[in-house]
């Protein structure tokens, strides 16, 4: 097998971010300026990788972080099963302390293991899950690519982290995230192997 290097990376910051305002697949925002300032970083950072393609949501703001990229002549895939998970009713709200209860008492349950519990009109864990799953089997198939730039949200990276890690979905909150962070991973025959866990050190 073939040996890859995986360079996984959250959308920079977006003004709804910035507001704290809920923003899932549902909403399709752009970066802000300092958003666009953190993707201008990463790319001068990793400009030199001989990427072979870049993979993004079908989400505005994850193809705004990578364009530097594709001006360069990286070719692109969109895939919407890269989306992020669906915030249902709470989408396009700012958060409240009423919105961060509920947001907590999600996140407590599914810690417990009940990663089948849905946000109410959204996604449960394990709705995200079977489409990213899909999804990096389509990635991983391309067996001739050996780096790889993929772009993504934050809820929806760290469950793709838990498939490739193979870590039951309760764990995903091990997995921290910042806009434009990156996690490094080398896949082999050994499956997966993590290098770098959510390094911005190229944010300066």
């Amino acid at each position: 097998m073939s040996r890859k290097k995986i360079y996984l990376i959250r959308h920079g910051q977006t003004e709804f971010n910035r507001l704290g305002i809920v923003q899932g697949s549902g909403i399709d925002t752009s970066l802000n300026e300092h958003g666009r300032r953190q993707a201008r970083a990463f790319f001068e950072r990793y400009r030199d990788v001989p990427f072979d393609r870049v993979y993004t949501s079908a989400l505005k703001r994850t193809v705004e972080t990578v364009e530097d990229f594709l001006r360069n002549g990286v070719a692109h895939e969109p895939l919407a099963g890269l989306n992020e998970i669906n915030w249902g009713k709470k989408e396009g709200q700012r958060i409240s302390p009423e919105t961060d209860l509920y947001y907590r008492y999600l996140v407590d349950e599914w810690a417990k293991g009940n990663t089948s519990l849905a946000i109410e009109g959204g996604e449960s864990p394990e709705d995200v899950f079977l489409r990213i799953d899909a999804s990096l089997a389509h990635i991983m198939s391309r067996h001739h690519e050996r780096n790889i730039l993929i772009c993504m949200h934050g809820r929806a990276m760290r469950i793709m982290l838990c498939r490739m890690m193979e870590r039951p979905l309760r764990f995903m909150d091990e997995f921290k995230h910042t806009n434009v962070g990156l996690y490094l991973l080398g896949h082999g025959e050994e499956g997966f192997v993590l290098e770098l866990e959510n390094d911005t050190s190229h944010l300066g």
